[in-house]
């Protein structure tokens, strides 16, 4: 990975939307929730008042509108403070 959050912050990879319901029916994009789970793909260092506790690989759940969202080769990510992040599964 080509970026390195700094201080507290994390990259992570959200998980991707539900396409089906349990019942079979395909959910339109436009109707897709937002995931709000996903992998950590990158860790800054922490800082000297908080320390990291997630690393790269933890599946996290984050806020709703937790984060900024940016493209990468591709891929889509969210870079987001520690803090943010709200339990590790």
């Amino acid at each position: 990975m080509k970026i390195k959050p700094l201080a507290d912050r994390v990259l992570v990879k959200p998980a991707t939307a539900e396409e089906k319901t349990s019942g079979g029916i395909i959910i339109p994009d436009s109707a897709k929730e937002k995931p709000l789970k996903g992998e950590v793909v990158a860790a800054g260092n922490g800082t000297k008042d908080e320390e990291m506790v997630v690393k790269n690989g933890d599946k996290v759940l984050y806020g709703k509108y937790a984060g900024t969202e940016i493209e990468w080769d591709g891929e889509t990510y969210l870079i987001m403070r520690q803090s943010d992040i709200l339990a590790i599964i």
